[in-house]
């Protein structure tokens, strides 16, 4: 089950990867498509969070970061 982290509210676009970079940062890159390169990194939210480790962050359906803990296998 994931908990919320923190409210970004972004709206996602068609053909890009949204990720949380190292600085806790909404991110999102050009996906390759066809042979076609992918984009240099854009930052979209600055939220400043910090990671815990043995967590999984990601951005949720509605845009804001949520986290999971990672299951070790």
């Amino acid at each position: 089950m994931a908990e919320k982290v923190a409210k970004a509210g972004v709206k996602r676009e068609e053909g890009f990867l949204y990720y949380i970079d190292k600085q806790g940062d909404v991110s999102r890159a050009k996906m390759a498509r066809g042979g076609k390169k992918g984009g240099k990194p854009e930052k979209v939210s600055k939220l400043g969070v910090k990671k815990e480790s043995g967590y999984l962050y990601f951005l949720d359906k509605k845009g804001d970061v949520s986290r999971a803990k990672m299951v070790n296998a």
